[in-house]
């Protein structure tokens, strides 16, 4: 995993430490990575890879594009990254209702944590929130009239930020934010690919996993059984016995088959 940092998110952290912002910024950093880390994992899981983490000033921003995923797994990847946000809120909640003494220690953390879910379930793209309504909408409007209602929402959204920021709360992120989600609505998302299994290095000595699955089993089921402590090795069974796949086979399966096709074909 590659990860690139982008000029402005240094100078961002330069001038946080001059005026005594620094622990902050490293926080809301932190928490940046942590939701992206959640997408990355979700995606890994259904086959696809995400080539790199750009630190942006607004955050944080994995390249993944999921080219050829159902409606419904894309808005569970959605989810992924806020998921891990609202987990982190809840845990430090928790904390604070045991030990009260530690709020003073983890309110950054989890009004970072707050901030960053709020914002991600915004209905802008690309924002979680965006990616999830995108989904949805795709099952009533073509795709002309889901890109149009898109960019307007982003800047929509675009231009309630900047009100938050002149008139609320003078926050830098805000426009960032709003920068972001005004150019980003006019632009696609970045590609990425299915994950070239074939090319992992193998490790010796590992203990062999054995899972049943039916015939109707599809290659995305097979993936959530992957384990890189035990080689998995694939039974498939319809009323009776049909054949056995090992981890390496379903490797160079997957090169030519897509995530939905069924095992036993």
């Amino acid at each position: 995993m590659k990860i690139t940092i982008h000029p402005l998110f240094l100078a961002a952290g330069l001038l946080s430490a001059l005026f005594g912002g620094f622990p902050v910024f490293i926080i809301c950093a932190l928490t940046a990575l942590l939701h992206e880390c959640g997408h990355i994992f979700y995606a890994e899981k259904l086959g696809f890879e995400c080539t790199k983490i750009s630190l942006m000033p607004y955050g944080a921003a994995a390249v993944c594009d999921i080219e050829g995923i159902s409606p419904s797994d894309e808005i569970k990847l959605a989810l992924a990254g806020p998921a891990v946000n609202f987990f982190l809120c809840v845990a430090v909640a928790g904390l604070w209702w045991f030990v009260p003494q530690t709020y003073a220690y983890t309110d950054m953390l989890f009004y970072s944590n707050a901030a960053m879910l709020v914002l991600n379930l915004l209905p802008a793209y690309p924002l979680d929130g965006g990616r999830a309504f995108k989904c949805a909408l795709s099952k009533f409007l073509k795709p002309a009239a889901v890109n149009i209602v898109l960019r307007v929402l982003g800047m929509c959204a675009a231009s309630a930020l900047l009100c938050v920021y002149f008139f609320a709360y003078r926050n830098l992120s805000l426009p960032a934010v709003a920068a972001m989600l005004f150019f980003s609505a006019l632009q696609k998302a970045p590609p990425a690919q299915k994950i070239n299994f074939a090319a992992r290095k193998k490790k010796r000595g590992r203990e062999v996993k054995y899972v049943i699955l039916d015939e109707n089993a599809t290659y995305k089921d097979a993936l959530r059984h992957l384990d890189d402590s035990r080689y998995l090795v694939l039974q498939i069974y319809g009323e009776k016995f049909l054949d056995e796949i090992t981890e390496d086979e379903l490797y160079e399966k997957l090169q030519k088959k897509g995530l939905y096709d069924r095992i036993a074909e």
